[in-house]
């Protein structure tokens, strides 16, 4: 993958072609990227961006665990990190492997394979050492989200997960951009400063004109694991509330649990794992709530899903020239 950022964006890239001076080729490589884009999305029937207001409230953990119950269902799923200065989705499952050329250069990079079920994709796989930090401008980033869609074998899928940093920034709304419709997973926890924080990502959706699937209200309550008491550390219900508010699906709402944490770290992700306990449970109903209002299916394959450039469907017009 290039880091073509296609603007003056002050990149010291080696393969930056920022400042160029040649527009018409860079219009060119971003209308050949736009085809791919529309080939690669045509073959995916649900994109379902997972997003919070702020930082803190699980909603890496809601990805990970939504892309893995899907996939344990018997869906093809996708998931993409694109929280791009802190990509956590690779170390939450524990994959290793970093990207390798295809052998053919026109050829598209085939993602982490988790399980024949689910594909992976983060900027952690793209990396030699995976605590760099990453320094990039909002082009660099742009152009990075772009190219997780153009480059990567998607192949065909049911749905496609994304997580994206919390906020309102580059990230989310190039995915708004970028991926013709994408609906909201919004990912909030129960206290008031969350809860302002969500209506901000609630009223941006509104803004991009990008539908919400639905609220999950996250850390809400804490079972004991000695006395399986509920106690409500962040209160209770102020996302069923916000849902209600704002005339918003609420999809349900996950109790914490220590093991949640225990098992993000080792790589083993908890809520999707076949233990019933009051938050696998509740996370369980999220899931069917997700897949009751984006069921699978069958794809109906954009017309330029066999073509061989980004001329037209038959073929590069310039052959005949």
């Amino acid at each position: 993958m290039s880091s073509s950022c296609g603007g003056s964006c002050g990149s010291d890239q080696p393969n930056s072609s920022c400042g160029s001076g040649d527009s018409r080729s860079g219009d060119a490589r971003l209308a050949q990227q736009d085809i791919a884009i529309t080939k690669s999305l045509g073959k995916i029937k649900n994109k379902i961006l997972v997003m919070s207001g702020k930082g803190g409230v699980g909603k890496s953990t809601v990805a990970v665990n939504l892309a893995l119950c899907l996939a344990k269902k018997g869906h093809k799923v996708g998931l993409m990190d694109v929280d791009l200065h802190g990509p956590d989705v690779i170390r939450m499952l524990n994959l290793t492997g970093s990207l390798e050329a295809p052998a053919n250069p026109n050829d598209l990079i085939p993602p982490l394979a988790f399980n024949d079920n689910l594909k992976v994709v983060s900027l952690e796989y793209m990396m030699k050492n995976r605590d760099d930090a990453i320094i990039w401008r909002g082009p660099l980033k742009i152009q990075a989200i772009r190219q997780f869609i153009s480059d990567m074998d998607w192949g065909t899928l049911d749905y496609l997960i994304v997580d994206a940093p919390p906020g309102t920034g580059d990230e989310p709304l190039s995915v708004a951009q970028t991926i013709p419709g994408v609906q909201a997973v919004v990912v909030t926890t129960p206290q008031a400063v969350a809860l302002a924080d969500v209506r901000k990502s609630i009223n941006f959706c509104k803004t991009v004109e990008m539908p919400i699937v639905g609220l999950v209200e996250n850390m809400s309550g804490f079972v004991c694991p000695h006395c399986e008491q509920t106690v409500d550390i962040f209160s209770s219900g102020g996302g069923e509330q916000t849902a209600r508010d704002f005339d918003l699906p609420f999809l349900g709402r996950v109790p914490m649990d220590p093991r949640v944490v225990i098992a993000g770290d080792s790589g083993t992700p908890y809520l999707s794992s076949d233990e019933a306990t009051p938050a696998t449970k509740a996370f369980d109903a999220v899931v069917t709530a997700v897949e009751q209002r984006l069921p699978p299916g069958p794809v109906t394959v954009n017309p330029f899903a066999n073509a061989g450039c980004a001329c037209s469907p038959s073929g590069c017009l310039s052959a005949s020239k």
